[in-house]
């Protein structure tokens, strides 16, 4: 899709080590044993055979399955949070991490989750991940403790890494083709924008019915259930043993973003110039210094710096980073001022945020489908300008609009970032040569929750630093909106224009 860079082959060129038939592979219901092929080699005796459209859905439904259990988790927490806090005697610390230790682990561990997909297999890796995640939440929700819960969160934050790198790197193989892929990926992407701004009616809806535990419960027959459906309809991944963990860089890496979020998180408490706060941006600094030395210096590094000399590919991950802080500070900021501000319940709070949700659910699929007909770069400028023009207008609105005035703007914010989500998606995957897939996955989305945390950070600090709950909401926004201008000129500049071919 794109030639400017090392990793422009693309994921359908002749050197893709597992394009063989989806359904006599090895991994078939009475196929062979099921490992994950060592040598990547087509085993295959039907690769030219039709696929049923139920079989070609198969590894989509398998995938998106726990996508959406791990997307669900990172927002559904926040209108659990007080009642979780009461019945557990947590402290203000121990709320904080129950909220934010999740997203730090997730973030910080998911290049290891990609390189361990490309060296041991990335089916493999997805079900450990799938595994790790259903046992943690079943800790959290029978945690009786804030450190026991705090543990458990973290734990899921760990299966979450192992499982998000995987789950591109399975419909990247899974779907050969260039227009299933952009299929499948913009489902992949809408199920993403369904979970993340759904959690809040969800969380809301289960504790005040059956209790914040259920909030974790709910996702052992999701776990299950996937787990079933990769295991008995995805097929294996190659392996290839010869890529090394860089265990040093990933340390440097989870200090970087731990660092990052905790500095903006508590700048609008301490003050920008508190030497605190000074400080964990130097160190912060120093810490993505020393990553970047260690990947120069390592025979196999955890993200190859070479695969950011691919325009298409940094581009797309910069990109993802901007829609990333400017839509989750939005549902941050958005949800504090309904329940602080218009005393909203949490239940009726999710059902405030429901028109962004409601543009997620289909601007995703929409693109994929638009994508055939005119590349991925105007659909990826349109869904960021659509997503400026929504913050700016929520920011223009004035100190307490009338929520009629909010729908637009969230309408908006909603369906731009999932409108661009999956041209995004599609641009940095296809940079990327097939054996460096997870990785590409993984630093892809890497930059999104990164962009998450640090968004929810921000939004946090501006409000409390601002004389009034609405000036520091309005500043959020503004913000918020010049993010996806950003992201708009960076996709005009650096995404390729070629139209993907059907």
């Amino acid at each position: 899709m794109c030639a400017d860079g090392p990793g422009a082959t693309g994921s359908d060129g002749p050197d893709r080590p597992d394009r063989h038939d989806r359904h006599h592979g090895p991994d078939a219901p009475g196929g062979s044993n099921g490992a994950d092929s060592t040598d990547g080699t087509d085993r295959s005796h039907g690769a030219d055979a039709p696929a049923a459209p139920g079989r070609r859905l198969a590894p989509l439904l398998a995938v998106c399955a726990g996508y959406f259990m791990v997307i669900l988790d990172v927002t559904v927490i926040n209108v659990a949070v007080p009642v979780v806090g009461r019945e557990l005697s947590a402290s203000l610390t121990g709320i904080q991490w129950i909220t934010n230790g999740y997203t730090l682990v997730f973030a910080g561990f998911l290049l290891t989750g990609g390189a361990l997909g490309d060296r041991l297999g990335n089916r493999r890796i997805f079900c450990t991940g799938v595994v790790v995640f259903t046992v943690a939440s079943a800790g959290c929700g029978l945690a009786r403790s804030t450190e026991m819960l705090v543990a458990a969160r973290l734990l899921e934050g760990l299966g979450a890494a192992l499982i998000v790198p995987g789950s591109l790197a399975l419909l990247q193989q899974a779907y050969p083709s260039a227009a299933e892929r952009a299929k499948a990926f913009g489902l992949w992407g809408s199920m993403a924008g369904i979970a993340a701004s759904a959690g809040p009616l969800v969380g809301g809806l289960l504790v005040t019915t059956v209790g914040w535990r259920w909030v974790f419960f709910v996702n052992l027959p999701v776990g299950c259930v996937c787990l079933l459906l990769t295991l008995r309809l995805v097929p294996a991944s190659a392996r290839r043993p010869d890529r090394p963990v860089d265990w040093p860089a990933q340390c440097a890496l989870v200090a970087t973003v731990a660092l990052l979020t905790a500095v903006l998180n508590e700048a609008g408490r301490l003050g920008w110039t508190d030497p605190l706060i000074l400080t964990g941006a130097g160190l912060c600094l120093l810490s993505a210094g020393a990553f970047v030395l260690r990947e120069r210096l390592a025979r196999a590094p955890v993200l190859p710096l070479q695969l950011l000399r691919s325009r298409p590919m940094s581009a797309g991950a910069v990109i993802g980073l901007l829609f990333n802080f400017a839509f989750y500070g939005m549902v941050f900021t958005a949800s504090l001022y309904f329940q602080h501000q218009r005393h909203l319940s949490a239940l009726l709070t999710g059902i405030a945020l429901f028109p962004a949700v409601a543009m997620t659910m289909f601007a995703s699929v929409l693109s994929g489908r638009l994508a055939r007909r005119t590349g991925h770069r105007p659909l990826v400028i349109t869904g960021m300008l659509l997503g400026a023009a929504g913050l700016a207008g929520w920011a223009a609105a004035g100190p307490d609009p009338a929520y009629p005035l909010l729908v637009a703007p969230m309408m908006a914010a909603g369906f731009g970032t999932s409108f661009a989500l999956t041209g995004t998606t599609t641009t940095v995957m296809s940079a990327a040569p097939d054996k460096y897939s997870g990785t590409a996955s993984a630093l892809f989305n890497t930059t999104r929750q990164v962009g998450s945390a640090c968004g929810v950070a921000l939004g946090g600090s501006l409000l409390a630093a601002s004389a009034d709950f609405g000036t520091g909401l309005r500043t959020s926004m503004a913000v918020g909106a010049a993010a996806y201008l950003t992201a708009a000129a960076l996709a005009f500049r650096c995404l390729p224009r070629a139209t993907p071919h059907a």
